[in-house]
């Protein structure tokens, strides 16, 4: 169990629990959660190992620095300790306020897997040579740490030139800036181009993917189908990924869309909604967890990345780690977001 100095730990082995309290200023913030078992697996081709569940910072910039340090304390106390960040997250804002609440709970570096992203600015893309070096300069700065876990190219910029990514990773490694590397929102012939030039394994590819929008599975279903779910959008990046040893983040695994909203509790998903809740009452979990469990029940072995700020949706989503979607709960829930199996 992690363990902090200004915070208070105590266990209840019978109910598999931990209490934990938070001082902050003259008021102590206590609250008890269910213990989470976190399950671990490794990162791509690295011998890294990461729990199944990745936290998401985007939003985390909103919470007052109490309620963050509450935040990283309970995900840290469930060992989902794998923090995912980026540049732009806030403006920077994000990176920033998470360095300050590790800085305030004296939390050990060595604890932490941190991982950021750089490439997406103002009206462009850019993975330049300069521009990945000074933004990963700009995100130890802000995160208070001398290096990145992991570190990921955001999105893909047509006018990249794979020397010059080359060139930074070599730099960033060599100068222990940066440890794993990889890419988000790629396909498998952009990685491939990058591979030419890149000399480090590359270890994620982060993409969106959730039930209710699913289509790297879609298609391979529809293979040899003249139908819409057949068409192909990412150069069959599922398949890739497995056969490369890559691992896949989905980012938004509640949502719909490109940031519509979320599924879950959704008037327009009744079918699905029906089903995800007939499987959480037979498991006795909640809806959010059988939403990351269906991800998890992959053999592809993915990393969800959350994206809530609710420390009880965040249990939520750690506790899909211990529930074991059936073939048929699967299938069922895939097929009430609106899939047809040809």
């Amino acid at each position: 169990m992690h363990r902090v100095p200004g915070t208070v730990w105590s266990a209840d082995g019978e109910r598999n629990s931990v209490a934990i309290g938070i001082w902050h200023g003259d008021i102590t913030l206590a609250f008890e959660l269910e213990r989470v078992e976190m399950r671990t697996m490794k990162l791509g081709s690295s011998a890294l190992d990461i729990p199944a569940i990745a936290v998401g910072c985007m939003r985390i910039d909103k919470l007052a620095p109490a309620e963050l340090e509450r935040f990283v304390e309970s995900a840290l106390a469930h060992d989902a300790n794998f923090f995912d960040h980026a540049d732009i997250y806030g403006g920077g804002e994000c990176e920033k306020r998470f360095g300050e609440a590790i800085r305030s709970t004296q939390t050990p570096r060595e604890s932490l897997i941190l991982q950021s992203k750089c490439g997406i600015r103002d009206g462009m893309y850019d993975l330049s040579r300069e521009h990945i070096l000074a933004s990963v300069d700009g995100s130890l700065s802000r995160l208070n740490t001398d290096y990145l876990d992991v570190f990921l190219l955001h999105r893909p910029d047509t006018l990249v030139e794979p020397d010059e990514v080359a060139e930074a990773f070599e730099l960033l490694a060599a100068a222990g800036k940066v440890r794993h590397f990889g890419v988000s929102n790629h396909t498998p012939g952009q990685i491939e181009l990058l591979k030419r030039a890149v000399g480090q394994p590359l270890v994620v590819n982060q993409l969106q993917l959730s039930i209710a929008n699913a289509s790297m599975i879609s298609s391979g279903f529809n293979a040899n189908m003249a139908n819409a779910a057949a068409v192909d959008r990412d150069g069959y990046v599922l398949d890739y990924c497995r056969l490369n040893d890559i691992t896949i983040q989905p980012w938004s695994p509640l949502q719909f869309g490109f940031f519509e909203g979320v599924f879950l509790d959704n008037d327009q998903f009744p079918e699905l909604n029906a089903v995800i809740d007939a499987v959480a009452r037979q498991h006795q979990v909640s809806n959010v967890t059988v939403a990351i469990a269906w991800l998890l029940r992959h053999p592809a072995r993915m990393q969800p990345v959350t994206g809530t700020t609710n420390i009880g949706r965040l249990m939520d989503c750690c506790r899909a780690v211990q529930v074991a979607i059936s073939t048929q709960q699967w299938y069922a829930i895939y097929r009430a977001a609106g899939n047809v199996l040809p």
